[in-house]
């Protein structure tokens, strides 16, 4: 019997490279996200060539309300669920404090921490039955501050926190919790940052080999795929030309 997994933010990036990923290894999916058109797609894509099924969670994770009725609403054949991957998650703005958009604030804040903690909080007694495994995609900016990145700098480092207190708190129930925390990855992530300027965007990656969206997938499915006694708390993943938050070596062949 397959497992099924409940992903938030599938429908670009990260996201989407892991339901892929699971898809490949037999999950059946619950594919969460904001674009309707593009999580239709991807539902139908991933059903023809892997044969799994999947069901949509046209959800706004920042939205309470909704996130509990959806879940505690699902269909029966749905209701068992082994894996949540809390990965919807964005960048808004690269103002100092001062200068800053108390919009972009909020938008950081709401999805990264809140769309989180809603999530989680109705999808824990699940897990708890099926014995499952919760894996926040976090950032290395959770573990480092950069120049300009404060908020967002702070909502990843809240996401390290609520990993490390979901994995204290879940240990005797035998939830398994894991956090992948990348560093510079090309997705839309700066272009969203950007508020849609993708040559500023394009330029962030430019003169290195990045990360790209399915080297954090691979990561995912190295943390999913571990033997039932070994959980991995967390993983820092790097382009081999960025050692920290903030710094990059450029035209160097890395």
């Amino acid at each position: 019997m397959n497992k099924t997994a409940l992903i938030t933010g599938t429908t670009s990036g990260i996201g989407q490279a892991t339901a892929r990923t699971l898809a490949e290894n037999g999950f059946n999916l619950i594919l969460n996200g904001r674009r309707l058109e593009r999580l239709e797609d991807q539902a139908k894509e991933l059903c023809k060539e892997f044969g799994i099924k999947t069901y949509l969670m046209h959800v706004d994770v920042r939205d309470s309300d909704a996130v509990e009725s959806y879940i505690r609403n699902l269909p029966k054949e749905w209701k068992s669920i082994d894996v949540l991957v809390n990965n919807a998650g964005l960048a808004a703005g690269l103002q100092n404090i001062e200068n800053g958009s108390i919009d972009h604030w909020n938008r950081m804040i709401d999805t990264n921490i809140k769309g989180l903690l809603f999530v989680s909080k109705v999808m824990i007694p699940i897990l708890k039955e099926s014995k499952g495994h919760i894996v926040n995609i976090g950032s290395i900016a959770g573990k480092e501050v950069y120049p300009n990145g404060n908020v967002y700098c702070g909502t990843k480092h809240m996401v390290d926190a609520l990993n490390k207190a979901l994995r204290r708190e879940l240990a005797e129930s035998g939830v398994k919790v894991s956090s992948v925390n990348p560093g510079a990855v090309e997705t839309e992530f700066s272009v969203v940052r950007l508020d849609g300027d993708s040559e500023k965007a394009a330029a962030v990656y430019d003169g290195f080999e990045n990360l790209v969206a399915q080297d954090i997938a691979d990561a995912i499915w190295f943390v999913l795929s571990r033997p039932r006694h070994v959980n991995i708390n967390e993983l820092i993943i790097m382009p081999t030309a960025q050692p920290v938050a903030g710094q990059v070596i450029r035209n160097k062949g890395l």
